[in-house]
């Protein structure tokens, strides 16, 4: 990332990304009747109507991790549960040479950038499940498990397997500035536990294709049934990893709800076999790896949360190490 795409506001970002956007969708064949902005976050996203009838999904790679080969099996992973399970995905679209991306040079940027394009998912977006929702996520994580057990990676894909907290990613948390005081220490601690658990968790355990970010920002709810989407973290690695992840964004809810997500898993498969301090790690794990994003960011607004957002994060930390639970509020530890 160029200097130039770093320093423009969100609307100027948006505006890059927009010529973008129009130069992929013509490299995936698409006559653009109009073109529509969705999102602007961790990766931006248009909605594509094309002159033939069809309403698309466009993303825009801007802070994902993924290669073009983690690109290919995410996007091949995706195209086989749309079309061999009942789970509820958006298919990708390919493109004419047959490739699952379009790279698109863009110079404020430095370099290519990569987009996909998948079909449209009617509903609306989850944000926070409720007990019926909870249920049905896991069911369908449940579901997802079943078919990765089957699922190999085509040729020339593959996905970065997550066994350690912050999946391979450089880690930015121990150089941030300003910490707090005594921060420092609990970050380090807190990453050494996780690390230990992950070890622990991972140990003879054959890794299977994850989303790794099941969360109500990537799902939606439409007449009554649950879709998924947004694969672009996904990697190899163990079901209780999937299960701790969304665990972690249903700490803020009743217990009823986190406990609809594993009776509602528990009604496919079984649960997985971990420990209650193992699965708080891996819980915990989840903090430390949105702080450490949001440290990478480009994104204005995402940058603008960082440090609070580390502040916010010790102290979840600090309550985790001292009581054994994780919690996203800060008041109870």
């Amino acid at each position: 990332m160029e200097p130039e795409y770093a320093a423009l506001d969100e609307e100027g970002q948006v505006e890059v990304l927009r010529r973008v956007a129009l130069a992929a969708a013509d490299g995936f064949g698409l006559v653009v009747r109009d073109l529509a902005l969705v999102l602007h976050a961790f990766n931006t996203t248009f909605r594509v109507d094309t002159d033939d009838g069809r309403r698309l999904a466009l993303r825009v790679n801007t802070n994902s991790m993924s290669t073009p080969a983690h690109i290919a099996a995410q996007q091949a992973w995706l195209h086989a549960l749309a079309t061999e399970t009942d789970v509820r995905v958006p298919d990708p679209l390919a493109a004419p040479g047959g490739g699952w991306d379009v790279a698109v040079d863009c110079p404020p940027w430095g370099g290519p950038l990569h987009t996909t394009v998948a079909s449209w998912l009617e509903g609306d977006d989850v944000g926070q499940c409720d007990e019926e929702q909870a249920h049905a996520l896991g069911r369908t994580m449940a579901m997802l498990h079943d078919h990765a057990e089957g699922f190999a990676l085509p040729p020339g894909a593959s996905l970065t397997l997550f066994d350690e907290p912050l999946f391979h990613d450089p880690s930015l948390l121990e150089g941030a500035v300003p910490m707090p005081d005594g921060a420092l220490d609990v970050v380090t601690e807190s990453l050494a536990r996780c690390r230990q658990r992950f070890d622990e968790v991972c140990a003879g355990q054959r890794p299977i294709v994850l989303h790794a970010d099941l969360h109500g920002g990537n799902l939606k709810w439409h007449e009554g049934r649950l879709a998924v989407f947004d694969l672009d973290d996904a990697g190899l690695g163990v079901p209780a990893l999937d299960l701790a992840i969304s665990t972690f964004y249903l700490r803020s809810e009743p217990p009823g709800v986190q406990q609809a997500l594993r009776e509602g898993y528990a009604q496919v498969r079984n649960l997985p076999d971990v420990s209650d301090e193992q699965f708080e790690a891996l819980v915990a794990a989840r903090q430390l790896l949105l702080a450490n994003s949001l440290l990478a960011s480009s994104t204005p607004s995402m940058r603008a949360e960082a440090t609070g957002y580390l502040d916010l994060t010790v102290e979840r930390l600090r309550g985790w190490l001292s009581t054994g639970r994780f919690s996203r509020s800060p008041a109870l530890g």
